[in-house]
């Protein structure tokens, strides 16, 4: 135990001789702080960037056939009126389309989304009687306008459009739905199969049938119906009769009524013509301008890890391949890992560009090898310190609280260089004392470190709270850059802590042998030839040094009157969304034709890697997106 007169000695002071007097416990401790830090590493959810979207919950309501008029007063309407009464709902808007009716509530920041969608649940329980006949609203996918994160499209030399959908909407969709994080696979594009009956009325006419017998006939006749149980030989069997509709002919020999000469019944196919075609389409995928396709949009649920969830549909869709026919394939469209695997690399590069400068600017100025394992300990430490609280107030990792610590890295440092150089200067000092004038090693160690750690954690902590005007901001401001000023202060904070703590042990063990003084280090000696003359001129002409400043400062006032100003910071993330807009009421083979003739443009550039283009909506509550917005997704190859 290292004793010292401490009576006036402040706190950081005695906290950096009970870290010197206790080192197996402060090591100790830096053990669990690391291996708590490596396992939020492991698990902390990571994106490319923060969700800025508020917390919101779609209500989605099919009305077919019905125009936007008719869907806003019988459906919207009634809707909007009602949740205006949501707690903490602070915004409601409804939008009416041709066939379906969106509507948004928007909760106060803070609000749990899973506790507002009971909410909305409960109050949509009692509005169910006043929805016209055999209309239901349903909540749409608990996502966030961030939660696309995978889109992927099938390619077939033999199957055509309604085959591909088919397989995408009853095959691909249901495996990848029952992934985890997986909130919703999204259909887009082809042609959905419909049996479509094309009544001729003048023959409807002619049997006295009225069109809504026709449709109840068929009704009834897409049925199973349940007996009970046949007892023979020992043996007992299930009475039933089956009905279902599989094909074109099963239509055909529906009995809709019968003839009051002859009594012979009166067969769908007496007064229509069954055929199997497409469904109304108000959404159409583009591949490349080669022509239409199918496609998945992976709609990852809110507060999933975002790298994880992608990874997964990878996996799964690598296993599917073996089940699809043997000429379709899986080809990725949008695939976001790629952003988000970059602004990790960003980070580790960062971290490891400075742990080598550090170790270099350490090693030639103190000519001492093992000085520069302290302050390479400090950075990675301090950073998985930031994780663990970043893990527990559920902070995802993304580009902003990624920055946050990037930023901080070169201040974390500073600490540990300026302990590594006293206690260098120190025992440098010690060394010129006779043998049996010395102090023992760990006392000067502990005397350099309460030299400059108590100025060293307080700078450090201004440094920390600098970014509080940050935690002011409010909306999709606060959640932009409050994930960058979380992790910076708090990899600030536990620098300050560890500065403290552990860097002072850590000088005891690896700051020892034969110390060179600053003389007999020929680059201090050549710097301090260079600065010594330029501090001598300054002090002697101050005033005009400071008049130099003054207009330096005064210079900077035209370009920054010039300066422009954006939101969001330049990025560069590998894809671009091109999104144009036609006159409203375009048809769908005009729109198909513009689609094409756009990729095919755009995929002509010698940059670009591939071309998915969607004009209308997909089959989610997340896309409101009528047939007059083209959205294309363009991958750009590798620079």
């Amino acid at each position: 135990m290292v004793a010292t007169d401490n009576q006036k000695d402040g706190m950081i002071s005695k906290l950096i001789e009970w870290s010197i007097n206790n080192k197996f416990m402060v090591i100790l401790m830096t053990i669990v702080l690391i291996a708590g830090g490596i396992w939020s590493l492991k698990n902390i959810p990571v994106d490319a960037q923060p969700d800025l979207s508020d917390v919101q919950v779609i209500i989605y309501t099919e009305y077919p056939g019905q125009g936007p008029q008719i869907v806003e007063d019988q459906v919207t309407y009634p809707l909007t009126t009602k949740m205006l009464s949501v707690p903490f709902a602070s915004t409601v808007r409804g939008y009416s389309f041709f066939g379906f009716s969106m509507v948004y509530i928007i909760f106060d920041d803070g609000t749990d989304i899973y506790w507002a969608r009971s909410r909305v649940l409960e109050y949509l329980s009692s509005l169910q009687k006043d929805m016209p006949e055999g209309v239901a609203p349903t909540l749409g996918p608990d996502a966030t306008g961030l939660g696309w994160v995978y889109q992927y499209i099938l390619e077939s030399d033999t199957k055509d459009l309604q085959e591909l959908r088919s397989i995408q909407d009853w095959f691909l969709r249901y495996e990848l739905s029952a992934l985890k994080g997986v909130s919703e696979v999204a259909s887009i594009g082809g042609f959905v199969k419909q049996y479509q009956v094309n009544i001729d009325p003048n023959k409807l006419a002619s049997y006295g049938i009225p069109l809504s017998k026709v449709k109840m006939a068929i009704k009834m006749s897409n049925n199973d119906v349940g007996g009970r149980l046949l007892e023979m030989s020992e043996m007992e069997f299930m009475v039933r009769g089956l009905g279902y509709i599989k094909n074109k002919e099963d239509l055909k020999k529906v009995a809709i009524g019968y003839s009051p000469v002859s009594g012979t019944p009166i067969y769908l196919e007496n007064v229509a013509t069954i055929d199997i075609g497409p469904e109304l389409r108000r959404g159409i995928a583009d591949w490349n301008g080669e022509g239409e396709t199918v496609g998945g949009i992976i709609i990852m649920r809110y507060g999933e890890n975002a790298l994880e969830v992608i990874n997964r549909v990878k996996n799964r869709l690598e296993e599917l391949k073996s089940s699809l026919p043997d000429d379709v394939r899986i080809v990725t469209a949008y695939d976001r890992s790629d952003l988000i695997n970059a602004a990790i690399d960003n980070l580790k590069s960062t971290l490891f560009e400075e742990i080598l400068i550090v170790s270099f600017i350490i090693i030639i100025f103190l000519l001492h090898v093992r000085s520069a394992l302290v302050a390479i300990f400090t950075l990675p430490t301090a950073v998985l310190a930031a994780y663990i609280i970043m893990n527990y107030q559920g902070i995802n990792a993304n580009i902003m609280s990624l920055g946050g610590i990037a930023i901080a890295i070169g201040a974390m440092v500073d600490a540990a260089i300026i302990m590594v150089e006293n206690a260098h200067t120190h025992l440098t000092k010690e060394q010129e004392l006779p043998e049996n004038k010395r102090k023992p090693h760990w006392a000067v160690i502990l005397d350099s470190a309460k030299e400059v750690g108590p100025p060293i954690f307080y700078s450090l902590l201004v440094i920390t709270v600098s970014f509080l005007p940050v935690f002011t901001l409010e909306l999709q401001e606060g959640r932009l850059f409050k994930p960058l000023a979380y992790t910076k202060t708090y990899s600030m904070a536990a620098a300050a802590i560890l500065a403290v703590t552990i860097v002072p042990v850590l000088l005891g063990y690896f700051v020892r042998g034969k110390m060179r003084s600053e003389e007999q280090n020929p680059i201090t000696k050549f710097l301090a030839k260079i600065y010594h003359p330029i501090v001598d001129f300054v002090m002697k002409r101050h005033w005009l040094v400071l008049f130099i400043a003054l207009i330096v400062m005064l210079g900077t006032y035209i370009p920054y009157k010039n300066l422009g100003s954006e939101f969001m910071p330049p990025l560069y993330e590998g894809d671009l969304l091109y999104m144009p807009t036609t006159l409203p009421g375009i048809s769908v083979t005009k729109a198909k034709e513009i689609l094409q003739q756009t990729d095919r443009i755009i995929k002509t550039f010698p940059e670009v890697k591939s071309v998915f283009g969607k004009i209308g909506r997909a089959e989610t509550a997340t896309d409101p997106a009528p047939l007059s917005m083209i959205e294309t997704t363009i991958q750009l190859k590798p620079k």
